[in-house]
């Protein structure tokens, strides 16, 4: 039991499998007699209150605002490393997947703004942009060998571009009212951290420490508290004193089976408990739930594809080792998986809970059709042997 338990947790499916089974335990609980008892408990508050720190939450915003820092201090060390020495480091190895997710980025969010123009929904745009990697990744890894390795390395590296372009868009476009000293307090500790970057400083509890500053005063500056995850990455130094040590590795292997296996799923279980009700069909058909289910469904494949092959027949780049267009336009359907960071960017797009609920909706229909669809093709095409040619 023990061995069959740790080949599971070291599977490259196991994380996205875990967050469908919290995925459909929150919808069981919020469709039960449970689901009010639930969403008082997510609204408890717990924290500390004084003239001095207020740190004192709802249980959900502690999940989503303090938590999921720590899965975007993960995002950021992926970025980092792969723009060190990953598929993001040079030019030619990070132009494919750059205007990949350039192209699953500004396709969903132009046709939700089609669908959206001039309504009170408008601002939720950047709904359809993000691509959850853990799902689009643990849907690609059940169909093994079928897909050649350098297609998956296409998608991850075309996921973290579109994690790092979603990070932007919730910088840049998701803000209110912005306190701007409290915004310089925390550039001012990440410009410190990076000077002792570059003076050699390799401890890491002298990054992490100070990146725990940087989130309580970007949650009081308005920008979204997720950002001093990034932040914090982005300053922790990649080589270690002693040779093959890697303090950023080191933070990586630390958090990534709490974030994979207790974070993430615990987002999903919080923001997912979603209640059916009669007339939620008919919300499919609303201007926001058919530019989400068109953006992701639609505009994630074409995006991705249109600005892939426009890149290659200008020889800007090529395509990755033993794949063909198909694949790719599968790829993009997987990249249509919007589920948590599309969840994420619905709630800061939205105040009312009806609209939250209306997009969550949208969202799990429109990535479910993306998943299934995309493993069908690119199984069958694994079938037709195009992954070996």
């Amino acid at each position: 039991m023990r061995r069959h338990i740790k080949q599971f947790f070291e599977a490259d499916s196991a994380s996205g499998i875990t967050l469908l089974v919290f995925l459909l335990l929150s919808l069981i609980v919020a469709n039960s007699p449970f689901g009010p008892g639930f969403e008082s408990l997510l609204a408890q508050e717990i924290g500390l209150e004084s003239g001095v720190v207020h740190l004192r939450y709802s249980i959900l915003l502690w999940i989503n605002d303090g938590l999921m820092a720590v899965f975007f201090l993960m995002v950021g060390i992926e970025i980092k490393q792969e723009l060190a020495h990953g598929q993001l480091s040079s030019a030619k190895k990070a132009s494919l997947p750059f205007f990949a997710a350039l192209g699953g980025m500004l396709v969903p969010a132009g046709i939700y703004t089609l669908f959206n123009a001039g309504t009170e929904t408008s601002s939720g745009w950047g709904i359809p942009m993000a691509t959850d990697i853990a799902f689009a990744i643990g849907i690609l890894s059940l169909l093994g060998k079928r897909v050649p390795v350098a297609l998956k390395v296409f998608l991850t590296a075309l996921a973290i571009v579109d994690d790092l372009g979603a990070i932007l868009v919730i910088a840049l476009f998701y803000t209110s009212d912005l306190q701007a000293s409290y915004l310089l307090y925390a550039l001012g500790v990440f410009v410190l951290l990076t000077f002792m970057n570059r003076m050699g400083i390799k401890s890491l509890w002298l990054y992490l420490i100070p990146g725990l500053f940087i989130w309580y005063l970007i949650h009081h500056s308005g920008v979204h508290a997720t950002i001093a995850g990034v932040l914090t990455a982005f300053a922790i130094p990649i080589q270690g004193k002693k040779a093959g040590h890697s303090p950023i590795q080191q933070v990586e292997h630390a958090i990534s089976t709490p974030v994979n296996f207790i974070i993430m799923p615990l987002f999903a279980l919080a923001n997912t408990n979603i209640r059916f009700e009669n007339d939620m069909i008919d919300g499919l058909a609303s201007p926001l739930g058919l530019g989400i289910i068109a953006g992701l469904f639609v505009g994630k494949p074409l995006g991705i594809t249109l600005l892939s092959w426009i890149a290659v027949k200008f020889r800007v780049s090529e395509l990755p080792k033993n794949t063909k267009w198909l694949q790719i336009l599968a790829i993009g359907l997987m990249g249509g998986i919007g589920f948590t960071m599309s969840i994420f960017i619905a709630l800061l797009s939205f105040a009312d809970l009806y609209h939250q609920t209306e997009a969550k909706f949208a969202i799990l229909v429109a990535s479910a059709l993306s998943g299934v669809i995309g493993y069908l093709v690119l199984k069958r095409l694994g079938r037709k042997g195009i992954s070996t040619q």
